[in-house]
């Protein structure tokens, strides 16, 4: 089992920053592909970025590179998204995922969610 807890979530306005973290607990992690996914309201939750554990390897989606930044804190068992020129349509419910198979799922662990709220 592996617990995730995210935190860092909030309201910014567009243009700003805000670093979303994620600690992970419970089996070793460095197996596993950590993700972050996005939803909002009516629409299907979607893919943000992935590290895997082992190597550091990074997957961003078109739309936010340049801009958002997935890392991870080998000592802290934690992962991060910095988010920078945060635009409107960022405005999501943020999730934490992991899997051991594929760093765009399906995932077997997920986090709460944090909100982030970006205001024009």
């Amino acid at each position: 089992q592996v617990q995730l807890v995210e935190s860092g979530g909030g309201v910014v306005q567009a243009g700003g920053s805000l670093r979303l973290s994620c600690a992970a607990s419970g089996r070793t992690l460095s197996s596993v592909y950590m993700a972050w996914l996005r939803q909002t309201p009516g629409k299907e939750r979607e893919f943000v970025a992935a590290i895997k554990w082992n190597d550091g390897s990074t997957y961003h989606v078109p739309s936010v590179v340049g801009r958002f930044t997935i890392s991870r804190d080998n000592a802290k068992n934690t992962v991060y998204l910095q988010m920078n020129s945060l635009k409107p349509e960022d405005t999501a419910v943020y999730y934490c995922a992991a899997t051991a198979t594929y760093y765009r799922g399906p995932y077997d662990y997920w986090g709460q969610g944090t909100q982030v709220t970006v205001s024009s």
